[in-house]
This record gives C-alpha cells, structure tokens and sequence, in this order.
C-alpha cells in the first residue's frame, strides 16, 4: 500500500500518526486507489453514494470546490473517480498543536463540512469562540467526542 493510500485508509478509518510524514502525497490519486476508495464508501454496494455514505465525500467537495456538488446528493461512480483522481478527498493532516486562535473567516456550515470530512459524524450546532475556534460535538464512531475546528481548517477531536 502506497504512503498515500495509507494516509487516505487510516484518515477514513478516524485514526492519525501524530508527526508522521508521508512523502509523495501531492501526487495525484491512482486509479486503483480511487477505486478502493469507491468500494469501501459504497458500503450498500447500489452504485451510487448516497445518504449517510455520501456525507462526508460532498462536504470534501463543497469545501475543495473544484467541482459542483450534485444537486440529489447522490454521487455515482463515474464522477466519484474524477474527484477522487483530482484528490477531492485526499485529507489534510491536522497541524500539531492545533486548534490556533485566530480571526476565523469560516462560516458554520464551512467549518462543519470540515468536521464531516474528516470523519465525524451527528456534528452539532457549532458555536465559535473568543479564540475563533468553532467548537461543538460530534461522533467519532459510535462515541460522543467534543470537536473544535480552527481558522486553518485544522479539525480537532478533543
């Protein structure tokens, strides 16, 4: 398994290596990687993602905005791989020492896709704070976590 894919997999499952670099990730997603992705996302096995299984995948979309989301929410394979190639749902390594204070451009609904895309589930109403950091509660599987999600987009489970 490719550094990448590894990343990819181990971000998919909610787990991080605190520290670890792995080098070669701005290169593009293969298509057989793309295609593992695609196999373990559409969990029913129906073609198409959607629902609950599509969630996180269209909040990677809103917030990279390289494509249009679709407007039924649903994602069917074929545009799913031209994302995934582009690296639509490649995620992006929380920054030690996060969550920064900062003045936070994000708005609600931004900071919450980046708390679904990075895994988590049933995100409450977040609230920002003093520091600029929006703060609220999710799931990171079946456990209630509290979330924080700075000014750099760094998602925090705390």
């Amino acid at each position: 398994m490719t550094e990448k894919l590894a990343l990819t997999v181990l971000t998919a499952a909610g787990l991080s290596l605190p520290g670890v670099a792995f080098p070669g990730i701005a290169a593009a997603s293969s298509e057989a990687e793309c295609a593992e992705q695609w196999t373990q996302a559409d969990t029913n096995h129906d073609g198409v993602i959607a629902g609950a299984e599509a969630d996180r995948y269209l909040a990677y979309i809103r917030i990279r905005n390289q494509v249009t989301p679709p407007d039924d929410g649903r994602i069917t394979q074929d545009s799913f791989m031209q994302a995934c190639q582009n690296d639509t749902f490649l995620a992006k390594a929380t920054e030690a020492g996060a969550p920064f204070k900062g003045a936070n451009s994000f708005t609600q609904v931004q900071a919450r896709d980046r708390a679904i895309a990075a895994g988590l589930t049933q995100v409450t109403t977040l609230v920002k704070d003093d520091d600029g950091i929006w703060r609220g509660t999710a799931k990171k599987g079946n456990a209630p976590v509290k979330v924080a999600v700075d000014f750099k987009g760094n998602v925090v489970v705390e």
